[in-house]
């Protein structure tokens, strides 16, 4: 059965469903009737670059994807959907073994002023290195960025997601697979679009597997941001974090929802998970929902946990009274909040960027 085929063949989903729970795939559905696949769907435009200088050997933005073997079960509604409407418009970024440029490799997704969608597939490389920022931009009414792949065996990978969008929609599945013994730091920054949805799925299916999922998410105005994270530890001698930070201003909402699934034989397994949400004004709403499902009785250690307030009285008094604005203080103690989570995604060339884009959109947002 054909992808097309497929969705149509689904039901509505259930808001029982963990992925579905706050916002429903009607108001995530471009069109917003949930039985039609758009056919005018554009394509994004795509360019790789880096942050400093020019594109090493061994890293290469090729037209098309093929399968990847090991990836994690996903939703079958928004799989089969973003697949249907991604099939003249797929892209790989495949990186050679042992790769190891030192720079920040850039995949910057310029998704136009319509309906656009993009399927983009990571084929990373054995005992390869690479940082990669994957950046989406522009001011789309809907834009649909479907990401599957796998890491190389012994490889070491950052992979830190941008929205950038001018507003309009967001929905991002991704489905990633962690081979043996491969590090994978898997960042997301969100202070675009009006609403996002993320499903966002990592799969250690062999050994010795590494990953550490960061979120530093702003939201503001009327801005609806919905992340949805599974890890699934499939192999023993496996390891995860998961650390997610959410800022939300004026009436935006923010839901993060976390799922740890640790699979029978999966011994050894060490996994847990974070929220934290800064609550910046009265009518901002965060909702983090961590769960577990743990089917192994050896291992190392399984936690969750959750925390939300407001920026700290004692702490804006306390820069009040070495020169700064109530405003300078707060911006500052909303860029350290969020910053805990960026220094970790990657070197302090990439950091030293991200930083940037991320204080002129604490000026945008009017934070």
């Amino acid at each position: 059965m054909d992808s097309s085929s497929e969705y149509l063949s689904l039901e509505e989903p259930n808001r029982a469903v963990h992925l579905w729970r706050y916002t429903p795939w009607k108001r995530v559905h471009p069109t917003g009737n949930i039985r039609d696949i758009p056919d005018e769907i554009s394509a994004p435009k795509l360019s790789l670059s880096c942050i400093e200088g020019e594109i090493p050997d061994g890293v290469r933005l090729i037209h098309g994807s093929g399968e990847v073997e090991g990836l994690p079960e996903t939703d079958a509604t928004t799989s089969s959907f973003m697949r249907a409407i991604t099939e003249e418009s797929s892209w790989t970024v495949e990186v050679d073994p042992g790769f190891n440029a030192g720079k920040t490799v850039v995949l910057e997704i310029d998704a136009g002023s319509s309906i656009s969608a993009v399927h983009v597939c990571l084929k990373i490389g054995r005992h390869a290195n690479l940082e990669l920022v994957t950046l989406v931009k522009g001011d789309c009414e809907w834009m649909g960025l479907l990401r599957t792949g796998t890491s190389g065996e012994g490889s070491n990978t950052s992979d830190v997601v941008v929205n950038l969008m001018d507003g309009g929609t967001l929905l991002r599945v991704d489905a990633i697979h962690i081979d043996r013994d491969s590090q994978v730091t898997a960042g997301t920054i969100s202070s675009g679009s009006e609403m996002t949805k993320s499903d966002l799925r990592y799969r250690m299916g062999e050994p010795g597997g590494n990953l550490n999922v960061l979120g530093s998410i702003l939201s503001a105005n009327e801005m609806s941001l919905d992340h949805h994270i599974e890890i699934h530890h499939d192999a023993p001698e496996t390891y995860s974090r998961l650390d997610w930070h959410s800022a939300c201003g004026g009436n935006s909402k923010t839901v993060g929802t976390g799922m740890l699934r640790v699979a029978e034989g999966s011994r050894g397994a060490d996994a847990a998970q974070l929220f934290q949400n800064l609550l910046i004004s009265e009518s901002a709403q965060a909702d983090s929902i961590p769960e577990l499902e743990v089917s192994e009785n050896e291992v190392v250690g399984c936690g969750h946990g959750t925390a939300s307030g407001p920026v700290d009285e004692d702490q804006l008094f306390y820069l009040g009274t070495r020169g700064l604005s109530s405003e300078q203080a707060k911006s500052m103690l909303i860029a350290a909040f969020l910053n805990s989570t960026l220094t970790e995604m990657g070197s302090q060339e990439m950091h030293d960027w991200l930083v940037e884009m991320l204080s002129d959109d604490l000026v945008a947002l009017g934070i």
